[in-house]
């Protein structure tokens, strides 16, 4: 159950990494959710400032947050805030001296550090902005090593690189509580992974998903377009059961050719369970099976506690799905009367269409589906999100692919049992989906492509006459 957030809540700052911006916040609010927390609308999130400062109900659930946050360097408990050095000190001078004192005591350590935003400053002058701080009550020993309290004094100088003024447009002043999860978007790196493909999620991404999708300890995690299984490999660090499906029987017993240069052909054992090995999560692998996500293998009931998954969109690779009888539009002495192909297009907008009936039918009441969305942005609207009447959009993320594309991250939370007249209630037809816009975004990418080099040739032309 949330826990109210009271006047009594401490205010604390958190320090936001400068990259996947439009992904921060939908990931906090997640983590503040999934740790007992409540996000208030009145928040002031600026989504072009590294610092946001938030209420939370504890220090336990600031904890929790930053064991998951792979989109925040930092966290303060903010004990003061100004625009200009007066501001700063009348802000400190009225924070409650009892919430200062047991980090101040005489047989305490401390260091204070000070970082500046979009500046930098000398060593001498980080030095006389401590020396400024004289009037705070510190009673301990500095020990710059290894000290059982650290502070912080953080200097915003704006985000324009060409414009940086020369005194800061906002201070604060805090006690360091913890660091995020940078560090797994280094040591999870696809580059060290063990079984990569064409299509293989970075890792920052994959965790950032996970973390929209409020995976944890014990949950089922599902991905019906596992692939090489890096979504898999992030929920199951944070200790989630993880299974999938994917049509292409190549890459789920991981045979062929290998998507490394200087590598011709896959190892014996590249697979997603040894990525899962490789990072001591063994355990948490069920299994991943060959099957196409447009013909279920499920029985109908509520089984899962979150779907992430990135659906192929016919880039890099092809949307296909098993053939069946029914589906074969050629006359009979064209294939054969009694051929069924193998495989037939699998248009993206039946792909999301029967991904949200999945969703809807397969996971727990209160469960999420996380998965990405290609969109072509000169085309783009919110009327486009696929829609469904047991799914809650909860955000909706853009990650810019090149000037005229991008793909969308979508986050949806179950809120309704399903029910059968609900499979077809988001269809403005039967037999049609509204969605059927994203079926040319292949033909779309290209025909940018084309257009950009195009360009570049005539440019390259232009410069040798």
């Amino acid at each position: 159950m949330a826990l109210p957030c009271s006047r009594a809540c401490r205010k604390y700052l958190l320090h936001l990494a400068q990259e996947n911006i439009e992904f921060r916040l939908p990931e906090i609010k997640s983590l503040l959710a999934l740790n007992g927390g409540q996000f208030t609308p009145e928040e002031n999130f600026n989504e072009k400032s590294p610092f946001w400062v938030l209420n939370i109900p504890s220090e336990e659930i600031a904890q929790g947050i930053m064991k998951r946050t792979v989109c925040a360097k930092s966290l303060f408990e903010l004990w003061g805030q100004g625009r200009t050095q007066e501001d700063l000190q009348a802000s400190l001078n009225s924070y409650p001296m009892e919430n200062m004192v047991p980090y101040l005591k005489p047989d305490s350590t401390y260091k204070v550090n000070v970082y500046t935003f979009n500046k930098t400053v000398t060593h001498l002058d980080r030095i006389k902005r401590i020396d400024a701080l004289e009037f705070l009550p510190f009673q301990g020993k500095v020990n710059l090593k290894n000290p059982e309290n650290v502070f912080c004094l953080l200097e915003d100088y704006g985000s324009d690189p060409n414009s940086i003024p020369d005194e800061p447009v906002h201070i604060y002043f805090g006690r360091w509580i913890a660091d995020g999860q940078r560090e797994l978007i280094r040591s999870y790196s696809v580059k060290k992974r063990h079984f990569i493909g064409n299509t293989s999620m970075d890792a920052g991404l994959s965790f950032i998903m996970a973390n929209h999708c409020k995976v944890k300890a014990n949950d089922l995690v599902f991905d019906p377009f596992v692939g090489t299984g890096s979504l898999l490999v992030a929920c199951s660090h944070f200790g989630s059961y993880v299974c999938g499906t994917d049509i292409d029987y190549n890459t789920i017993h991981g045979i062929g050719k290998a998507s490394r240069k200087d590598q011709k052909w896959r190892g014996p054992d590249e697979n997603i369970r040894a990525n899962l090995r490789q990072y001591g999560a063994e355990k948490s692998y069920i299994d991943v099976l060959v099957s196409d996500a447009s013909k279920t293998i499920w029985r109908p009931r509520e089984l899962f506690d979150a779907i992430i998954t990135d659906p192929p969109y016919g880039i890099r690779e092809s949307t296909r799905k098993t053939g069946s009888q029914k589906e074969i539009i050629k006359p009979a002495e064209e294939c054969g009367e009694n051929h069924v192909p193998v495989s037939m297009a699998y248009h993206l907008s039946d792909i999301f269409t029967d991904l949200l009936n999945f969703a809807a039918k397969h996971l727990v009441m209160g469960g999420r589906l996380v998965y990405w969305l290609p969109v072509y942005r000169p085309e783009y609207s919110e009327d486009i999100i696929p829609k469904h009447p047991c799914l809650k959009l909860i955000s909706n993320c853009e990650q810019t692919l090149s000037s005229h594309t991008a793909r969308r991250l979508i986050t949806m939370e179950k809120l309704k049992e399903f029910e059968e007249k609900d499979e077809l209630a988001h269809l403005t037809d039967s037999k049609l989906s509204p969605y059927q816009g994203h079926n040319s975004f292949r033909e779309k990418y290209f025909s940018g492509v084309t257009k950009k080099i195009a360009k570049e040739e005539a440019n390259n032309t232009k410069n040798k006459d």
